[in-house]
């Protein structure tokens, strides 16, 4: 490797615009902002913060394409579009933090939001296991912080501790498979271990070391079965930590899954057609997915807590996801792009009207929403946008998003394909995914409000977070090639 420094200083403006805005929050509060009241401190910090985002938006969109520091990076179509779409969710997410319950240390919070979207944009760009490890480790340590960061409520010190013991058992089994890969192909840069891989074809050695891949990356996406993190932390965490753990974290968590997995370890990949079945870490995706979307879908049917839903919900959109993965060696990755970030979209503004019910009053339960079209019409109209969106209705986006990567699985090789029999699961399971759905819609815009419900309040960052949010889903519903021209 012949390392460039300058062109690594050019290749990582982004995530340095963000670690200077991060130090600048925490300096400005301490230096200047701690007179202020919190929730004065809170908007401030979010300022500064939100220009830290843009800067570094900026700079993806103007900044080098292709391999930095000897291929230690590499800055492709996808690894700009992530890195562009993680930061418009953290953008919103930090919108949604405006009009939520001012923590106890408002800019320390929106610190962390930043370290936190600082690794996720480098999981995007990562071709080294090193630099996909510490990368990972800086995503999630700040994530668990986030979760547990409202010290008033109990449910958040469990959420973040059952996060923290989770995901330190998924980075045991990650770094213990990279270790093996490192072994038996005496390399970490990806391309590499591609061109050892494909010359020793499937080691038994390699396999396990695949398989530990896998469990560390189906916790980080929760996927089945081992989401069991996911409903207690979307339950306890602070309203804006879930909706970045539920948008942002699960984008670059599929971008770097499937980096890692096609041009890493592409000659592995097997297969699950018949007559022509052969090991590799093609079958267990392919399992993990038929999982992720039974277990989700009906778990979901039985919820009452809204929060829990939407987590349910997650896995079953995980399973769905993860063909996306399985048809990006033949379609590309526009197709999962295009649908983990406008499942982003929808999930930041669910947390966000969630956020906005929560400064009026309790939003713990489904009927919590009945009447909330009498009592924010805007809520409720931007609550509609997202759910639909989720459910997957025309003209949508979350439609699109569905229908393209059903269709790159289909185009696999038809319904006999390797992916075939799981899109037509996934489309079928679609219909239970749209009765929870609908009895959402049902307590928003038609059951009457409770008898002492008072008219919502809307901040005006929060109302004008979540207009941009539904604007974008129907937009890109009505053109899909806003997003899928990236590619």
């Amino acid at each position: 490797m012949n390392p460039d420094y300058a062109g690594l200083f050019l290749a990582l403006k982004p995530e340095t615009a963000l670690v200077v805005g991060a130090v600048a929050v925490l300096g400005l509060d301490l230096s200047v902002f701690r007179r202020h009241a919190a929730a004065e401190r809170l908007r401030l910090a979010l300022w500064v913060a939100s220009l830290a985002v843009l800067t570094a938006g900026v700079n993806v969109w103007l900044g080098p394409r292709g391999p930095a520091f000897g291929g230690v990076l590499m800055l492709d179509h996808l690894a700009v579009a992530t890195r562009l779409g993680v930061l418009v969710l953290t953008l919103l997410t930090l919108g949604v933090a405006r009009g939520a319950a001012v923590p106890h240390q408002p800019a320390e919070y929106v610190a962390v939001v930043l370290f936190a979207a600082t690794g996720l944009m480098l999981m995007a760009a990562a071709q080294q296991l090193l630099l996909v490890f510490l990368s990972l480790e800086l995503a999630s340590l700040s994530l668990y912080v986030l979760a547990g960061f409202d010290r008033a409520r109990p449910e958040s010190a469990e959420a973040a501790l059952k996060y923290f013991l989770f995901g330190g058992m998924a980075s045991a089994f990650l770094l213990f498979g990279f270790s093996l890969i490192y072994g038996v192909t005496g390399s970490i840069e990806l391309p590499r271990i591609a061109a050892q891989v494909s010359l020793q074809g499937a080691d038994p050695l390699l396999m396990v070391a695949l398989v530990m891949v896998l469990v560390a990356f189906g916790f980080k996406v929760a996927a089945a079965p081992f989401h069991l993190w996911a409903p207690d932390v979307y339950q306890g965490a602070p309203t804006p930590s879930a909706a970045l753990i539920a948008s942002a974290s699960k984008l670059a968590g599929f971008t770097l899954f499937t980096r890692l997995l096609w041009p890493g370890f592409h000659a592995a990949v097997g297969n699950v057609a018949a007559p022509t079945f052969g090991p590799g870490w093609l079958p267990t995706v392919a399992v993990v997915s038929a999982a992720s979307l039974l277990l989700g879908n009906l778990a979901a049917l039985a919820q009452s807590s809204l929060r829990r839903l939407l987590a349910y919900s997650a896995i079953a959109h995980a399973g769905a996801l993860l063909l996306g993965v399985m048809a990006a060696g033949r379609s590309g990755p526009a197709p999962l792009f295009y649908y983990a970030s406008t499942y982003g979209l929808a999930a930041v503004g669910a947390f966000g009207v969630i956020s906005a019910m929560e400064r009026g009053g309790r939003c713990e339960y489904i009927t919590d929403l009945a009447g909330l079209h009498r009592r924010s019409p805007l809520l409720a109209g931007c609550l509609a946008v997202f759910i639909l969106s989720l459910a997957g209705i025309p003209p949508l986006a979350g439609f699109f998003g569905k229908f393209t990567v059903f269709a790159a699985a289909l185009r696999l090789g038809g319904v006999a394909g390797p992916a075939g029999w799981l899109a037509i699961l996934a489309i079928a399971l679609s219909t239970v995914a749209l009765y929870y759905y609908l009895i959402v819609l049902k307590q928003a815009l038609i059951a009457a409000p409770a008898a002492d419900a008072r008219p919502i309040r809307v901040p005006r960052t929060t109302a004008l977070t979540l207009v941009a949010a539904a604007g974008l889903i129907v937009w890109f519903g009505l053109d899909p090639a806003q997003l899928l021209g990236l590619f």
